[in-house]
């Protein structure tokens, strides 16, 4: 995996680079910041629907189904005490044409995607000063 690098470009704003990508993030106006770009939670919200996505269009891709109109949503519930994400809800709206037979067999793969695994198999996180 590629260094993801974080720079701070004022208020709540930061820049994050990804292999020649720049992602922003900042916070809602009723967090104090100017709403320019997603919030952190929310890209993370964003990271578990994309993955689940991806992997539901290679399943329909693999098994010659339709792929247009393939949509994901997905919402999260917070907590405190400590701050975090307590409930993610991924919801999958499929092509008109995917056969019964296969809905689950999709939804399975789905739901194994890399993201969705790391958050039901708890990595190591380290978080450290620099040198």
């Amino acid at each position: 995996m590629p260094v993801v690098s974080v720079t701070h470009d004022g208020g709540d704003r930061f820049s994050i680079a990804i292999r020649g990508h720049v992602v922003h993030v900042d916070q809602p106006e009723s967090d104090g910041g100017d709403d320019t770009a997603p919030s952190p939670t929310e890209l993370f919200v964003a990271s578990l629907a994309s993955c689940v996505a991806f992997y539901a269009r290679g399943y329909l891709k693999r098994h010659d189904l339709p792929e247009k109109g393939l949509a994901v949503t997905g919402q999260a519930q917070l907590g405190a005490k400590p701050s975090r994400v307590v409930s993610l809800t991924v919801t999958l709206t499929l092509p008109e044409g995917v056969p019964e037979e296969k809905r689950q067999a999709l939804l399975a793969v789905a739901s194994h995607c890399t993201v969705h695994n790391t958050l039901t198999h708890t990595p190591e996180v380290l978080v450290q000063l620099a040198d």
